[in-house]
């Protein structure tokens, strides 16, 4: 078993209109907050075609422990969306499910 790593994507996302839950779009870096923004998480290893069951699999963790999110193509790579609100309780389930989480640091506050 190869270990998946993620990571979150720096922007946030919001779904399409029309398209909730199969399409997602970026949300402007000055654009409004709200509950309904999306957080995606890209898969850094494995990648490409490999990448889409594991990224399967991490949302049926997540569906385990009822938290709402849907795997899409983002940039052609399958991500994970899920709500914002729900962002600390994915992570801390993809960790327990043996998920390592890339996170981002400085060279001001390396750890």
């Amino acid at each position: 078993m190869q270990l998946s790593i993620v990571h979150r994507l720096p922007q946030s996302y919001r779904w399409s209109a029309g398209f909730a839950g199969s399409r997602v779009e970026p949300i402007p870096q000055n654009g409004p907050l709200s509950d309904n923004n999306l957080v995606g998480l890209k898969l850094l290893s494995p990648d490409g075609e490999k990448a889409w069951p594991v990224m399967h699999k991490l949302s049926q963790a997540l569906t385990d422990i009822e938290v709402a999110c849907s795997v899409l193509e983002c940039d052609g790579e399958p991500c994970l969306f899920v709500n914002c609100q729900d962002e600390y309780a994915a992570t801390c389930r993809l960790k327990n499910f043996g998920v390592a989480i890339a996170e981002p640091f400085s060279g001001n506050n390396p750890f």
